[in-house]
């Protein structure tokens, strides 16, 4: 039993996170067990129990970085853009920067905003509640007299999240990178700030 222990411990979270990470966003969640993971790893599947009770906790351990790094990101693109800018320019950098995480990780972003597995909703639901309020907090942080002239400080942000999924997802699916697309990007970036900008107006 010692043995076993000594050898679990050698065996850290964070190289089991990586070889994890590649083998869900190549082979899919349903393709991929403990016993697989080990076997890259090269020790026994018993070995990731130590670390991780069950494969959804270690999926969720996975796409709990992602979901940080999205939102350390969105705040940034925020907090970088000169502070004499319209609101209307921080929404497009908040904006570009959502579809540029998505499409220059395209394997992170599947795994964090399109997996439907039953067993891992459970554990990403929180996240994705938390990453999606980040990005809702800072489009009303910047566009906040417009929501409030409109009488909708809560559905908009969605609206706008929303559109910016079908984005990323539709570029996931013809696999074109971000580079490939940014011009588009900015088109539709810009179309969805000058609305807003329109009813600030209004």
């Amino acid at each position: 039993m010692a043995a076993r222990r000594a050898v679990a411990k050698e065996l850290s979270r964070e190289q089991i996170v990586k070889v994890a990470r590649e083998l869900f966003a190549t082979q899919g969640y349903r393709a991929v067990s403990m016993r697989s993971i080990a076997q890259k790893l090269g020790y026994s599947h018993g070995s990731l129990y130590y670390h991780f009770k069950e494969k959804a906790e270690l999926f969720n351990a996975i796409v709990q970085e992602d979901y940080r790094t999205l939102q350390e990101q969105m705040k940034k693109s925020i907090q970088q853009t000169d502070t004499a800018s319209q609101p209307q320019h921080k929404l497009e950098s908040l904006m570009e920067t959502f579809i540029h995480f998505g499409l220059s990780h395209p394997h992170h972003y599947e795994m964090m905003f399109c997996s439907n597995e039953p067993e891992t909703l459970e554990y990403a639901r929180p996240e994705q509640d938390s990453c999606y309020e980040t990005f809702a907090s800072l489009v009303r942080e910047e566009a906040g007299d417009a929501l409030q002239r409109i009488g909708n400080m809560f559905t908009i942000p969605w609206v706008i999240f929303l559109s910016l999924h079908g984005f990323v997802v539709h570029y996931i699916q013809t696999k074109q990178s971000y580079e490939d697309v940014e011009a588009l990007v900015k088109v539709h970036v810009r179309f969805l700030a000058n609305q807003l900008a329109d009813d600030r107006e209004a």
